[in-house]
């Protein structure tokens, strides 16, 4: 992944939306419907109130794929937080940009060719869902500073996995001073057992699922609150869920309970942050 050139100060110039110079490589392109409303819910719910306060309510969807549906539906969804919001969907790829541009005519929905540079835009939020995973963790770090230089003042954000399904997903939320929170997002009615959530990790936490890693013991204590709850099991997996998620505070992480029953929960960049 190149950068642009250094000028004074170490800044790269802004340059005019759609005239900056694409950085990063083309995704794999595959998505289905509905693939991302765990995580479009999830920042319709928790950033709600800095979307609303935001000056310019411009997102970013960053590679949304082969079709254009996630973006379309990010869309969607955010008109119910903000009705003025607007979506540029960006693509590496320019045959994408021209298919989404000729298949959507969705309001204040527009698409353009662009990468972590952001096509020169300054977006107040950016979601980046299954782009980083291709690339080396050194490379993964470097566009989220990349991307995160490219925000508007006060802006986020949001980038992480999950399967082709949707029914797995972690994501990471940073700002301009660097990574805040990860959350951890599942189908209860098909979970199996919480550690596989480790398959959807971020790069920047998938190589430190190991032992004497923080996310590895989060993981750990997630399985053994599993475990304790399994008592639960006749009453669903919603309530097994809840009572894991409490265990697992229980066992000295700072968790955040409140979407629980949505099949989520948060903690603190800090907490699992690679030694």
């Amino acid at each position: 992944m190149a950068a642009g050139a250094p000028v004074a100060g170490g800044r790269r110039p802004r340059l005019a939306a759609g005239r900056a110079r694409a950085l990063g490589l083309p995704t794999r392109g595959t998505t289905n419907p509905n693939r991302l409303r765990r995580m479009d819910n999830w920042i319709c719910s928790a950033l709600a109130a800095p979307l609303r306060a935001a000056a310019d309510p411009l997102v970013v969807d960053l590679g949304y794929g082969a079709t254009p549906v996630t973006a379309v539906e990010l869309a969607t969804r955010l008109a119910r937080v903000r009705t003025d919001v607007r979506v540029l969907g960006l693509e590496i790829d320019p045959a994408r940009v021209a298919a989404a541009q000729s298949a959507t005519d969705a309001p204040r929905l527009t698409f353009a060719r662009g990468g972590f540079e952001l096509a020169g835009a300054r977006p107040f939020l950016v979601r980046a869902a299954n782009v980083l995973r291709q690339y080396p963790e050194d490379e993964a770090l470097a566009a989220w500073r990349t991307i995160c230089d490219g925000l508007a003042p006060g802006g986020l954000l949001v980038e992480g996995t999950c399967d082709e399904l949707g029914r797995l997903g972690c994501w990471v939320l940073l700002d301009a001073a660097g990574p805040r929170g990860v959350t951890f997002a599942c189908s209860l009615e098909h979970l199996e057992r919480p550690s596989t959530l480790a398959e959807r990790l971020p790069k920047a936490l998938i190589h430190h699922n190991v032992p004497g890693q923080a996310v590895h013991a989060l993981l750990r204590d997630l399985d053994a609150a599993w475990d304790a709850a399994a008592a639960l099991t006749p009453f669903g997996a919603r309530q097994r869920w809840v009572a894991a998620v409490d265990g697992l505070a229980a066992r000295g992480w700072a968790v955040d309970t409140g979407r629980a029953r949505h099949g989520e929960f948060g903690v603190p960049w800090a907490a699992v942050a690679p030694s």
